[in-house]
């Protein structure tokens, strides 16, 4: 029988838009007490317009100081924080390497790979001395199969999924569980800094964020016993 979320305390990164804000607004449904953070006010505003019991904050996930600012208030409003769900995430047009500077590639990094370092770095000390916390990070198909995502989203992407499993490893015996879920093509606004537009009938076919979304849920949802730590979600037609 699935866990209940109910009163658990999520905080949700990179919840926006696409699949973080599907996320905050599927666990809040269920129950639990969310905190939706993203650098985007006016979209926070929305979601909370939408979802009144949903918290928010404005943050920018790869700055360390908003993480440590972030992971505090939520700690101060609750006293604990049970699961991080981390989403954020960017790509950029200029992705080839014929096209890419060190400039871009630092900010890839840093919004991809960094960003969730420094929210995990923040919540880890709480979640140690209760004893238990799940670490749920949003990465992508392209961390773990080459495609045409480009050589910094693909670094990021893979270097995430090297952190969570070491951070699972280390962090067992203090109750800690890690999983990375890598989707395939979801419609989310990411498309929309493809070099190249997405074509309708592929588009058609693409997984969307509420499909994350339920499967953050059922991963979360798990005993304390059970852990999953890598997961792929692909839409059919692959």
């Amino acid at each position: 029988m699935p866990v209940s979320v109910k009163n658990q305390i999520v905080l949700v990164v990179g919840a926006s838009s696409g699949i973080g804000r599907a996320t905050a607004a599927l666990f809040a449904r269920e129950g639990a007490r969310v905190t939706a953070s993203a650098r985007r006010q006016d979209r926070l505003d929305g979601l909370r317009k939408e979802y009144p019991a949903i918290e928010i904050m404005a943050a920018d996930a790869a700055k360390a100081s908003d993480m440590e600012k972030l992971a505090q208030h939520v700690l101060t409003q609750h006293g604990k924080i049970d699961i991080v769900i981390y989403s954020a995430g960017t790509n950029i047009p200029d992705r080839s390497m014929k096209r890419l500077n060190a400039e871009l590639w630092d900010m890839m990094v840093s919004v991809n790979l960094n960003s969730a370092y420094y929210i995990t770095r923040a919540v880890l000390p709480a979640m140690r001395e209760k004893g238990a916390g799940h670490l749920i990070y949003v990465s992508s198909i392209s961390g773990i199969v080459p495609d045409v995502s480009g050589a910094a989203y693909q670094a990021a992407k893979r270097g995430l999924l090297g952190m969570a499993h070491a951070i699972r490893v280390e962090e067992k015996e203090n109750g800690i569980r890690t999983c990375v879920i890598c989707p395939g093509l979801v419609e989310t606004e990411i498309l929309e800094r493809r070099p190249v537009k997405t074509a309708p009938e592929i588009l058609a076919k693409a997984l969307q964020p509420e499909d994350i979304a339920e499967a953050a849920l059922a991963v979360a949802q798990l005993p304390a016993r059970a852990a999953v730590p890598e997961m792929q979600l692909v839409p059919t037609y692959l």
